[in-house]
């Protein structure tokens, strides 16, 4: 008897005994299993296995058990089946993407190299905005700690993961936002999910109230976090206060929305929202990923342009608490678009930033970025927050291929931020353009299609840098006129004679303004405030706006 104890003991750590003896407890305890023979026998399957498992105690005490073949002619699921019809969907539909092949010269930007490096093609679409992936500031800071600290962060930020360098960024970003706490993680995707997602979750009752436009990150933490949600008509502020109206004060809420959106160009009322959640009592949560380092007198984002002149004179100094910048809850932002390197970050009061760090499963369970990118992030931020200079070349290259583009009838989608959309309204002739671009011109300009845009309203974004001059970009101008003409698309013309759309063609629209005026545009780095370049970490500053 003691020697059949010992041996279920250790049958128990083997994964088909101790199922079987797992199940013949189970059974011993409700109704027992009929016995099929004079011993007692037990029996398991795993699922829709074809094999079932059979044998007896004594099999254990003999070191053995047999494999009884199912008779069931039962077929397995057909997974390859499933994943080919999947993507058949998405060759139908023209949303299935396909990938160029470019890499991006550091030292001949704005130019890269297809599959050959003979090749040379010209990009005008990608989200480098300034160019500081090939900034010499920020590769010597990379190049400089990774050769001192080495490749990774080896760990978590909660493990081994944590360094000076995690520090000094978080306190620059927290410094840029004028929050009292910065939280970095790997991107800004991760960042809105997991700053969603944990809000909806831990905080009971929440509303969460998302513009329809919002970035597939800001739609997937809102699903994850379970809560109540209410999308309102994009910038639409009578719909977005209707639907605030129909809660109690006492109710959370929190307005989700972003500054500028990426695929259409547009920009927030984001005082106005502001307005509205004192009015109701609910959070602002403001997505900058495609706004800082590219407006505001420091790179801060739309919240810090929309009060330009005082932030301009204050530097690094808190101007009065009812700007537009104190006013905002959270903003979460991307170290990869006008920063040039990778990851995302949330900044907010300290005890937020602190409630994310400690219960945000999207900053606790992953790796830290390692200590080179944070490096070349914080120089990155603090050469931008240091100088006008890329920003007005980047706004003034911009007005011009709007401008010229314009001028010649291609259907550019208005608005008043960096982007340049160009509609074509059918996925095939986008992808034919982008192509045509490519393999004729030596453009790079990707289409998009749905998903990212709705059917129907299929474009070509184009992102001017401070590194596309009038020269590049009147070889851009010429070979998008001659693409339209080659493949009879649509101009600004025809949209208004089919009633317009996306704003092309719609003569009820509201004139365009720039959000950059003309007299921010002829400022130099002379008028800002020499206290940006003052070093910003306190000695007691240990994570996170955290201190001893």
């Amino acid at each position: 008897m003691n020697s059949l104890s010992t041996l279920t003991q250790h049958a128990r750590s083997c994964p088909f005994a101790g199922a079987a003896l797992n199940a013949r407890d189970y059974s011993s305890s409700s109704k027992p299993l009929k016995a099929s023979s004079a011993s007692a026998t037990s029996s398991f399957s795993s699922g829709k296995s074809s094999e079932v498992y059979s044998f007896s105690e004594k099999d254990l005490v003999d070191g053995k058990f047999t494999i009884v073949q199912n008779a069931s002619n039962e077929k397995s699921f057909d997974y390859p089946g499933f994943l080919d019809a999947e993507l058949a969907k998405k060759r139908q539909d023209k949303s299935y993407r396909y990938f160029n092949n470019i890499n991006r010269l550091a030292e001949e930007f704005p130019r890269a190299h297809l599959s050959e490096e003979k090749d040379r093609v010209t990009v005008w679409c990608a989200n480098d905005y300034l160019g500081m992936g090939t900034n010499s500031k920020v590769i010597s800071a990379m190049k400089d700690t990774l050769d001192k600290y080495g490749a990774g962060a080896g760990g978590t930020r909660n493990i081994a993961g944590h360094n000076r360098h995690a520090i000094k960024l978080e306190s620059e970003l927290a410094a840029l936002h004028k929050h009292e706490a910065a939280l970095v993680f790997s991107s800004c995707f991760v960042a809105n999910d997991a700053v969603l997602s944990i809000l909806g979750q831990k905080m009971k009752d929440l509303v969460i109230f998302s513009d329809e436009l919002n970035h597939a990150s800001m739609i997937q933490g809102i699903r994850n976090s379970r809560a109540k949600k209410e999308i309102f008509r994009h910038n639409d502020l009578a719909d977005l206060e209707r639907r605030l109206a129909q809660y109690p004060k006492s109710v959370p809420k929190l307005i989700a929305f972003e500054s500028v959106y990426s695929m259409c160009g547009s920009i927030a009322p984001i005082e106005a929202m502001c307005d509205l959640a004192d009015k109701y009592g609910a959070l602002t949560f403001l997505d900058e990923v495609h706004a800082v380092g590219m407006y505001g007198p420091h790179g801060a984002g739309v919240a810090e342009h929309l009060n330009f002149e005082e932030h301009l004179k204050a530097g690094l100094e808190t101007i009065r608490k009812d700007s537009v910048m104190n006013r905002i809850d959270m903003v979460t932002g991307t170290l990869g678009k006008a920063y040039g390197v990778v990851g995302g970050y949330v900044t907010g009061k300290r005890n937020m930033i602190d409630w994310f760090r400690s219960y945000a499963p999207g900053f606790i369970f992953t790796t830290s970025l390692p200590p080179a990118v944070m490096a070349g992030a914080s120089a990155s931020i603090r050469h931008q927050r240091a100088t006008l200079k890329d920003r007005i070349s980047q706004q003034k290259n911009t007005r011009y291929v709007k401008n010229n583009l314009n001028d010649i009838g291609i259907p550019v989608i208005p608005n008043p931020s960096h982007i340049v959309p160009v509609l074509v309204g059918n996925a095939k002739d986008a992808k034919r353009a982008s192509d045509l671009l490519l393999e004729k011109y030596n453009i790079y300009v990707q289409a998009i299609n749905f998903p990212t845009v709705p059917i129907g309203e299929e474009r070509l974004r184009i992102t001017p840098t401070p590194g596309h001059g009038p020269e590049i970009a009147d070889e851009l101008i010429n070979a998008v006129d001659s693409v339209f003409l080659e493949l009879n698309l649509s101009r600004t013309a025809d949209w208004k004679r089919a009633g317009g759309l996306c704003g092309v063609g719609d003569s009820t629209a509201a004139p365009v303004e720039h959000i950059w005026t003309d007299a921010q545009l002829s400022l130099t780095d002379a008028d800002l405030n020499s206290n940006v370049v003052e070093p910003l970490i306190s000695p007691n500053e240990v994570s996170s706006g955290v201190q001893v």
